[in-house]
């Protein structure tokens, strides 16, 4: 697709987080450049007919600077149904994660280190090296630049973040930064999703039903190449995992720097792997990130496009806590999504 074509689907929109209560949820996510914006809330009987939650439900959705997609929505249910991923292993079945670029990755660390010194429940990494792009590219240390990125790990009982941090190229439309926030970060650039499918058949629904673009399409992380995969994905001596990407239709294919962000991870595991399943512990009702979403014009082609699909348990098109036009359906990957109608 023409980079400058028209589309009614664009990235990620927003990943929604079960909170007990909005305040200090919003006050973290204010260090990382986020704003309060739209507030609402729906009756258990709504919330059930939208998101399969009997249970009444205020929301709150964070803007990150102008940015149109990787924004937060934070969903305090007054009977959560469990307490979500909390900071589990990221190589299950149902796990799901946000991914944001900042300049500050040591000041991050610094954060972690102070909260795991008086005891708060949290698992982090290393910030890892990594060369993302031009892999087989050799530069001479202290003589040319360096180009990859460092690459951290952070999981908190109500959030699973990896951030990272750039040196040596930029990619324009892949992240901006605030800089006026504590920890220099910009809104999430990608959010990844856990499977096992061999056959890839459950990826065509990303590509075929919701128009998204496949880019970066079977990238492979084995134990043996990678130490930030290892440590972040828990793989043993023999594993690894595949990746496939699905972006922004007006992202590109061909070049890499012209990315958009807003960007689909999927990581598939090999079904020779055990992998447990907590699918029921990243849907709507659970704490922690348990749900995405994506903006679209034109709902109700998406919901007969939906509806035809392999896609289950498709609610009506109804009004959301913000009065947008909405409906959630659980992809053949078994993952719950919500479309929102784009004003």
């Amino acid at each position: 697709m023409n980079p400058g074509t028209m589309t009614t689907i664009a990235g990620i929109y927003e990943v929604c987080i079960g909170v007990p209560e909005p305040i200090s949820a919003i006050q973290y996510w204010q260090q990382f450049g986020y704003r309060i914006g739209e507030v609402g809330e729906l009756s258990a009987d709504t919330a059930y007919q939208l998101y399969a939650v009997n249970s009444p439900l205020k929301a709150v959705r964070l803007y990150h600077q102008d940015a149109d997609h990787g924004l937060i929505r934070l969903m305090t249910w007054e009977e959560p149904i469990n307490q979500g991923l909390g900071i589990s292993s990221m190589k299950v079945k149902g796990n799901r994660w946000t991914t944001a670029l900042t300049d500050n990755l040591l000041g991050i660390l610094n954060h972690a280190d102070n909260a795991k010194a008086i005891g708060k429940t949290i698992r982090y990494s290393y910030p890892y090296w990594e060369v993302i792009y031009q892999k087989d590219r050799k530069s001479r240390p202290f003589v040319e630049p360096a180009v990859g990125v460092r690459e951290m790990l952070l999981l908190q009982p109500l959030s699973r973040q990896v951030l990272f941090q750039r040196f040596g190229y930029v990619m324009s439309h892949y992240g901006k930064i605030n800089h006026d926030a504590a920890f220099s970060t910009s809104q999430f650039t990608h959010l990844g999703l856990v499977v096992q499918d061999d056959s890839k058949q459950t990826l065509k629904f990303y590509e075929d039903v919701l128009g998204l673009l496949r880019t970066r399409d079977d990238v492979e992380t084995s134990y043996e190449s990678s130490l930030a995969g290892r440590d972040l994905f828990d793989l043993q001596p023999g594993e690894k995992f595949i990746v496939t990407a699905f972006d922004d239709p007006r992202s590109s294919q061909t070049d890499a720097m012209a990315a958009r962000s807003g960007r689909l991870y999927i990581v598939r595991f090999p079904e020779n792997i055990r992998l447990e399943s907590h699918y029921t512990l990243a849907q709507p009702g659970s704490l922690g990130m348990s749900l995405y979403t994506y903006q679209v014009q034109g709902i109700e082609d998406y919901f007969d496009r939906v509806q035809s699909s392999h896609a289950q348990k498709f609610t009506n098109i109804m009004s959301n806590e913000f009065g947008e036009m909405s409906f959630s359906f659980v992809a053949p990957d078994g993952y719950f999504w919500t479309l929102v109608e784009k004003k």
